[in-house]
């Protein structure tokens, strides 16, 4: 008897297995089961039959985790066979668990072109998406057309997510539309063509700094042509200068070649920077004062201040952030914003009294690109932070706290020097050269930007556990 089995959507991956699991049990052979999905369904010429097996399960049996991987890869691709091929490679596991690892296999085959296929359209994805500014000032959005070969729009999504943090964007494909708007992730049905913008502004410059950034004696152009497939071209603003710069390569090398050595570039007189030594004599007055003239590093130009630290001057626990947010820079005080909110809730949640705690930044001027009135924020670089260091090196020696609580990355770049990631180090207590401890936290933005209620619901739960381990480790250090 034929099994038909419709499934929600063409990535629907957890209808799949549901209905694959329940096959199998049943015993079900793969040439009786025939796969669509929703809106493909069965015509009426077509004989009914159960969707799914009644009656009990009759058996378990359990499969690599490597299947689920390849399972939940596979099935973004558009091969229209790709159900009945998993479900028929989860049929012969059964009866060999190694049936994976044989490489000559031809369904396992299969399913490994499907996964490579599937990786490379997210790669060419992320690297061949242009946004599109859309509007000014607050009602600024950022645009984008993308013709994907297989369903990856979901997989690829939460890197631009990442990525353009800071800017509201859609990427418009005729498949699926991603769009990120006041912080949170959301899909709507594709659209065509037509409804993509065509040309911005700032295209003109975008097309100057790449001819500006072309390198006719590294030219290779079958290289170019596999990276950049021509497919991708009607969406790239550069492509327009594509043909003209490979023609010109070899009367530019010449050029390049014939000009003679320029000079080499005299360094610049750098502003000194403050002290990086602590001091017998620093008081956290005094640093305060110090702080507000240092020009260690450019991000003071467009700062409209310094936020330095703020709390007891021997508190236990130091909680260092990021950088200062835009309500920060104009109050000139730390954790004060939509973070700083976050951060006061947690605290009193996890048992702590702000006012009993040393709060700073790991970097003490706001870094931001501006947008008309908005200034939107942008992660410090390494060169910032190692600029900014001395400072929170400075304050560490005054308020000589025993436990310092890095939230975020670059908060724990700061405290440990070096780039530290956050989920491998987190909810655990880190012992430092100085006889200090250490707690690496996410930083409280991070909640602010999640895409969904229910992660942020859970991320904060988490966020309020490392923050009693913090409490705990407070109420020790007194009793002790």
């Amino acid at each position: 008897m034929t099994r038909h089995i419709i499934l929600d959507s063409e990535t629907d991956f957890d209808g799949w297995r549901r209905a694959a699991r329940a096959l199998a049990l049943n015993n079900v052979a793969p040439h009786d089961v025939v796969w669509r999905t929703s809106g493909n369904e069965p015509d009426l010429f077509t004989p009914a039959a159960a969707v799914l097996p009644d009656g009990p399960l009759v058996s378990t049996f359990n499969v690599p985790a490597q299947f689920i991987e390849l399972s939940q890869a596979s099935i973004l691709h558009r091969d229209p066979q790709r159900f009945a091929l998993l479900y028929r490679l989860l049929w012969r596991l059964r009866m060999n668990h190694d049936l994976l690892d044989i490489a000559t296999d031809q369904d396992v085959i299969r399913i490994r072109d499907m996964v490579r296929a599937v990786r490379r359209d997210e790669h060419k994805m992320h690297a061949f998406v242009r946004f599109r500014e859309i509007g000014r000032e607050r009602d600024t959005h950022f645009i984008a057309w993308f013709e994907p070969e297989h369903h990856i729009v979901e997989l690829a999504a939460p890197f631009f997510m990442r990525r353009f943090a800071d800017m509201n964007w859609s990427i418009l494909t005729p498949d699926i539309c991603a769009h990120w708007n006041d912080d949170r992730l959301s899909f709507t049905p594709g659209v065509s063509r037509d409804e993509a913008p065509t040309e911005d502004r700032l295209e003109k410059v975008w097309r100057s700094y790449y001819a500006s950034i072309f390198n006719p004696a590294r030219l290779k152009v079958k290289a170019m042509q596999t990276e950049m497939p021509k497919k991708y071209w009607p969406n790239l603003p550069e492509a327009s200068l594509v043909k003209s710069l490979i023609a010109n390569a070899g009367r530019v090398s010449s050029e390049m070649i014939a000009a003679e050595a320029t000079a080499p570039r005299k360094p610049q007189q750098r502003e000194q920077p403050m002290a990086r030594q602590p001091s017998a004599h620093d008081s956290l007055s005094s640093l305060r004062e110090k702080a507000a003239d240092c020009r260690a590093c450019p991000l003071w130009k467009d700062a409209t201040q310094t936020v330095f630290g703020e709390g007891p001057a021997h508190a236990q626990v130091m909680l260092v952030g990021e950088q200062p947010g835009d309500k920060e820079d104009l109050a000139g005080k730390p954790f004060v914003g939509p973070a700083g909110q976050m951060l006061d809730r947690a605290l009193k949640e996890a048992g702590i009294d702000r006012t009993k705690v040393y709060v700073t930044n790991a970097v003490k001027h706001f870094k931001f690109v501006p947008r008309g009135k908005i200034r939107l924020h942008q992660k410090p670089n390494t060169a910032e932070i190692r600029a900014c260091r001395p400072w929170y090196e400075r304050e560490l020696a005054v308020v000589n706290p025993a436990l310092v609580v890095a939230m975020g990355s670059t908060a724990a770049q700061s405290v440990f020097g070096k780039i530290t990631p956050i989920n491998k180090s987190r909810g655990r207590l880190i012992d430092m050269k100085d006889g200090r401890k250490a707690l690496v936290t996410v930083h409280p933005s991070y909640l602010l930007r999640l895409p969904d209620e229910d992660a942020r619901a859970r991320e904060y739960e988490r966020f309020v556990d490392d923050l009693k381990i913090a409490a705990t480790q407070m109420q020790r250090d007194r009793a002790a």
